[in-house]
C-alpha cells in the first residue's frame, strides 16, 4: 500500500490524516512529540522536522509528503525557512512529491478578488518569509530537483482552526459576552475550511498536471465578520452577536504581553477593507467544491464546546 507522510497535527494536518487514512490509505504522521489523531491506519511517530537526514528517513519509500507544521506564529523567521529547507531535502532524496500548505501572505495588500496568478508582493515579515519560501521551492521543482505545489487558503474555520473567528468571536458568543475584533465589521473577508484545505492537498498530490503551481483552496462566499457573528450565534444557539471594532490602542497594547496579539498588527490590512480570495482554477480543475459555510461552523462549534468541556471550562449557554 503507497505511504503517504503527513508532517504536522495542527488543524490542516490532521484533517490531512485522517481523509488518507478514512480513504484507505497507509499514513504515517510526524510530530514533535508523536501526538495526533487515532487511527488505525495512521502510524504516529516523533519527529524533529528540521532535521534533514531524520525526516529523509522518514519519507522514504513514500509517494507523497504533505508539510502542514509550522513554528510557533511569532517565531516565523527564525524558524520557519530552516523547518521549510529539511522538508525539501528529504522530498529531493525520497522522490516523492511535496504539497505544502500556504496562505494569502506573500500576496499583501491587494485589490479585488486574488487569484493565484497574483504577484508576490509581501508587504509584511511573515509574508516576505512565505514568499520567500515558495521561491526556492518553486525555483526547486523548476530544476528538476523536487515536484511540488502549494495549497493556499485564508483565514481557517474548523476543528483545532486558529483565527480571529476561532479566537475572538467564538469564545466570546458562547460565554455570553461582547466580542472585540480589530477589523471592518461589515468588510466582505474569505473564511477556509480546514477540511478543504485537506481536501485539496490530497487531490493536488494525485494529480501530475497540478504541480509546479499555487491553487486557492474552494471556499464558500465570502461574509463580513459582523454576518459571520450572526452565523455562528444562530448555529451554537445563543443570544445574538455583540460585535464590536477593537480600537487600534487596545490591540497595540495587547501586543506588548501577548505574542499572537503582537503579531496580528503587521496583517491587520486584511481586515480593514474587503479580503476575497477567488478559487474558481481548483474548482473547475479538481471538481472541487466548498463546504458549506454553515455547516463548517456546526464543527468548529461542537470542536470548541468538545474542548472546552474536556479542560473543565464548558462556556455557559
Amino acid at each position: 500500500m503507497p505511504l503517504h507522510i503527513v508532517i504536522g497535527a495542527g488543524p490542516v494536518g490532521t484533517a490531512t490524516a485522517l481523509q488518507l487514512a478514512t480513504g484507505g490509505a497507509r499514513v504515517r504522521l510526524l510530530t514533535r512529540h508523536g501526538s495526533g489523531p487515532e487511527h488505525p491506519g495512521i502510524e504516529r511517530i516523533a519527529a524533529d522536522a528540521t532535521d534533514p537526514a531524520a525526516l529523509a528517513a522518514h519519507c522514504a519509500g513514500a509517494i507523497a509528503v504533505y508539510q502542514c507544521a509550522q513554528p510557533p506564529y511569532h517565531r516565523w523567521p527564525q524558524e520557519f525557512p530552516a523547518l521549510h529547507r529539511a522538508v525539501l531535502t528529504a522530498v529531493e532524496r525520497s522522490g516523492a512529491v511535496l504539497v505544502t500548505v500556504g496562505n494569502l501572505y506573500g500576496y499583501g495588500e491587494f485589490d479585488g478578488p486574488v487569484t493565484e496568478v497574483q504577484a508576490l508582493r509581501p508587504n509584511s515579515v511573515k509574508g516576505r518569509v512565505r514568499a520567500d519560501m515558495w521561491t526556492e521551492q518553486l525555483a526547486a521543482h523548476q530544476a528538476g530537483r523536487i515536484r511540488t505545489a502549494e495549497v493556499r487558503g485564508s483565514d481557517y474555520l474548523g476543528p483545532q482552526a486558529v483565527s480571529a473567528a476561532t479566537t475572538l468571536l467564538l469564545p466570546a458568543l458562547l460565554s455570553g459576552r461582547r466580542a472585540l475584533v480589530p477589523a471592518d465589521l461589515d468588510a466582505p473577508h474569505t473564511w477556509t475550511a480546514t477540511d478543504d484545505v485537506a481536501a485539496l492537498l490530497i487531490a493536488v498530490a494525485a494529480d501530475d498536471t497540478a504541480w509546479g503551481r499555487a491553487w486557492h483552496v474552494p471556499s464558500a462566499p465570502p461574509v463580513s465578520v459582523r454576518a459571520l457573528a450572526d452565523l455562528l450565534a444562530a448555529v451554537a444557539g445563543v443570544a445574538p452577536a455583540r460585535v464590536m471594532r477593537m480600537p487600534a490602542a487596545l490591540l497595540w497594547s495587547a501586543g506588548l504581553f501577548v505574542p499572537a496579539a503582537r503579531e496580528m498588527r503587521e496583517l491587520r490590512y486584511q481586515f480593514d477593507r474587503p479580503f476575497i480570495m477567488d478559487s474558481a482554477s481548483a474548482t473547475k480543475h479538481f471538481d472541487l467544491d466548498a463546504t458549506p459555510l454553515e455547516e463548517t461552523l456546526r464543527r468548529t462549534v461542537d470542536a470548541f464546546r468538545g474542548d472546552t468541556a474536556q479542560r473543565g471550562m464548558e462556556p455557559r449557554r
